[in-house]
């Protein structure tokens, strides 16, 4: 795939100095990339339900529409949950922004090619559905301007940053689910976590 970035190179772009920026990550790559560009309390990575991500990040936006809340999911996860781009496009959460990690593969089964492999434009999806800004990003600079978006305007956003296909190393969130979301909860709601 000519014009492609290094997934751990862009996820740790977009997430430098995140400050109190809520992520959502789906299940297996993207999940491992934003451990490695910093675990962080205010990360909820998922060990399954693929396809949910984009639908976990509106119900996260929804409850806490101060707070910017940031999807990072692969092409191929994002594909099994087409709905939810619909969903997002009508309840428009202006806090929320859906980034697609697309290398065109199936990561965690094979690296068997996805549907974007053979043409499909995720970005003009979104832009179908009603996202205010849907775009393809395959450059730094383009990277960039993705950057400055999520933390800055209106959503929702969505982009798909096209990246090289390849196998990186494993950088593990924790496994457990309860201490996932125990923690991702503290982190989110202080002492009122305590007290359900």
């Amino acid at each position: 795939m000519k014009n492609a970035l290094r997934r751990r190179q862009a996820v740790e772009i977009l997430l430098r100095e995140r400050k109190d920026l809520l992520v959502v990550a789906g299940l297996g790559s993207t999940a491992w990339d934003i451990t490695a560009a910093g675990d962080s309390p205010l990360n909820f990575p998922l060990w399954g339900a693929m396809g949910n991500a984009a639908m976990i990040g509106l119900g996260l936006a929804l409850a806490q529409p101060k707070r910017r809340v940031l999807v990072l999911t692969g092409d191929g996860e994002m594909l099994m949950g087409l709905g939810s781009l619909a969903t997002i496009g009508v309840q428009q959460p202006r806090n929320l922004s859906v980034v697609v990690i697309d290398n065109e593969r199936y990561g965690e089964t094979g690296m068997q090619a996805t549907h974007t492999a053979a043409g499909v434009d995720l970005a003009k999806v979104a832009q179908a559905c009603g996202f205010k800004l849907a775009r393809l990003v395959r450059n730094g600079a383009q990277l960039a301007a993705l950057r400055a978006a999520i933390y800055r305007l209106s959503g929702p956003l969505f982009a798909q940053v096209k990246v090289v296909a390849e196998k990186v190393p494993l950088v593990l969130p924790p496994r457990d689910g309860g201490i996932l979301k125990a923690r991702f909860r503290k982190a989110l709601l202080g002492e009122a976590a305590d007290l359900d």
